[in-house]
């Protein structure tokens, strides 16, 4: 079931095209992956969705109709450009965002406590934001955006200046909140945390859409019969399969990745190998998010 449908959308400032003919499907209770370089289209897609701007063309379905600025108290946004009173104190800036979401004071009051012993905030909740480090302050900035239980997050660049201990207590948080039932749009260019996070992924190129899906469909569907073998002994490419790359692997083996020619499937191929050499693993190779986002970005290729 959908909880976000953008249908057409398009926003030009003067000659540049920011978005062109934009749709996607978002699932319910989903970690939706929003991938794409540096101008491609993704920030003006958010603010849209959000109403921060209107598009030229097309619309926003939040739970089947159009969004309007009072569902935007639906969303917990996130922005890469991040946002703080820096004089004022971790607990009081919670409180204020909170009621601005429309939380009670005594709800609000509690859920701060909660957050803030979730991410280890506690001892600094009677301290200003600007004597905070950055890491702690991103924290805060999270809270805020999640505080008020959003059903929609959307989060942009959510894990720049943590260390790997903190970006990994935010992963965690992440997780739960969609295992809670929210649904999160992920915008971020680190695509190991893609790989950890994401069920679902739409790449922007050019204020295009050049690919959406499952993750796990899109990794599937761009295999091209690579294959990594460690092995003892030569081989020799032929007929079956083409070597790649060869070259000393660990413990004494050799590490090999090669590509099937025959398309008769990795039991023929691993039959073909077995003749040849003594196998000690064999595993197809799947192509990471990055790998996928480096061939359709450099070469341009639209689905």
């Amino acid at each position: 079931m959908e909880l976000l449908q953008v249908e057409g959308l398009t926003k030009r400032y003067a000659s540049h095209t920011a978005l062109n003919d934009v749709s996607l499907t978002i699932p319910k209770g989903s970690i939706f992956g929003l991938l794409g370089p540096n101008g491609a289209g993704k920030t003006t897609l958010i603010r849209i969705i959000t109403r921060i701007i209107e598009q030229d063309q097309g619309r926003v379905m939040l739970n089947g109709e159009e969004i309007t600025p009072e569902m935007v108290r639906l969303i917990g946004y996130l922005p890469e450009e991040r946002g703080l009173y820096k004089k004022m104190k971790v607990g009081e800036q919670l409180l204020y965002l909170a009621r601005l979401k429309g939380l009670s004071r005594p709800d609000a009051v509690a859920k701060i406590k909660s957050w803030l012993k979730r991410l280890e905030l506690t001892p600094w909740h009677n301290k200003a934001i600007e004597d905070l480090s950055k890491g702690m302050a991103q924290k805060v900035q999270f809270i805020a955006t999640v505080l008020h239980e959003p059903e929609l997050i959307i989060l942009d660049e959510p894990f720049s200046g943590f260390d790997p201990v903190n970006a990994n207590l935010i992963k965690d948080e992440i997780l739960q909140l969609r295992d809670n039932g929210a649904t999160v749009i992920f915008s971020t260019h680190r695509m190991e945390s893609v790989e950890e996070l994401c069920d679902h992924i739409a790449l922007i190129n050019q204020s295009e859409k050049i690919l959406d899906g499952k993750k796990v469909d899109i990794k599937q569907a761009h295999k091209n019969g690579t294959f990594i073998v460690e092995h003892e002994g030569q081989l020799t490419a032929g007929a079956d399969y083409e070597l790649l790359t060869s070259a000393p692997g660990e413990v004494g083996y050799t590490r090999s990745v090669i590509k099937d020619k025959t398309d008769g499937g990795p039991n023929n191929l691993l039959r073909v190998l077995m003749g040849e050499v003594e196998i000690h693993s064999f595993i197809e190779k799947v192509p990471t998010i990055n790998e996928i986002f480096i061939q359709k970005v450099k070469g341009g290729n639209h689905e």
